[in-house]
């Protein structure tokens, strides 16, 4: 069994479809979406309903995104949100207001279901942004921190490769977890890039809402696969361009 961290998708399920057939995806994989489902491209309402059925015949593992707990906001309560439109938020609203109620309750459920956090058997840490507690996600106080939080991928980057593990001037943060698999800021937003790391943060995100590909990553092997740049598969659309 592989198990696989996808990145941040935003409504690009061309891409999606596209990657799963190139990785060879079977039902003995386990899959960890990294979050950010919607925002972006036109298939909104068609990516989760996507989502919804893989869950019922492979082993799924789906991350709250931010752009998925405005997505949930705006769907409950329908309260007009200009800098959520302005960021994906317009092909979302766009897409679901050709949804019935029925496709919609379900899509609420969907995205309230989704895990802030996921630690697997190995210690290895799965979540879409970051934390910032000082004694790792079992004691963050704010749970807007996993989708929102921008500081550890900036501090993964930052920090002084030759600084050990076990030096009393290496972060806190980095030393609960094995490896940290994130999504949420885009390693380029034009062009082709690999996923990569610093120190012992893996993030995922190649820009899918822009004009990267979407990617996955075998949290083993560290093997990855692409799709196209989605963009390319949504050649009349901007997306978050």
């Amino acid at each position: 069994m592989r198990t696989l961290a996808i990145g941040d998708i935003h409504s690009g399920l061309k891409g999606l479809q596209q990657l799963l057939d190139r990785a060879g995806v079977t039902t003995r994989d386990r899959l960890i979406f990294l979050g950010d489902y919607v925002d972006g491209w036109s298939q909104a309402v068609e990516t989760v309903d996507f989502l919804i059925q893989l869950k019922k015949t492979h082993d799924c593992v789906f991350i709250r995104g931010n752009h998925d707990a405005l997505c949930l906001e705006w769907l409950l309560h329908r309260k007009h949100n200009p800098l959520w439109l302005q960021h994906g938020g317009t092909a979302t609203k766009a897409s679901y207001d050709r949804a019935d109620e029925k496709t919609i309750s379900e899509h609420i459920r969907f995205l309230e279901s989704l895990e802030n956090y996921y630690l697997d058997s190995e210690n290895r840490l799965f979540l879409h942004a970051g934390f910032t507690n000082l004694k790792g996600v079992d004691h963050e106080y704010f749970e807007q921190t996993f989708y929102w939080d921008r500081t550890l991928w900036e501090l993964a980057c930052s920090l002084n490769p030759v600084l050990a593990p076990n030096d009393v001037h290496y972060p806190k943060r980095l030393t609960h977890y094995k490896e940290i698999f994130i999504g949420h800021t885009p390693i380029t937003k034009v062009g082709v890039a690999l996923p990569r790391s610093a120190a012992n943060v893996w993030n995922v995100d190649t820009g899918a809402a822009f004009k990267g590909p979407l990617s996955m990553l075998d949290v083993d092997t560290k093997q990855v696969w692409q799709s196209d740049p989605v963009t390319d598969l949504y050649p009349d659309e901007q997306g978050r361009n």
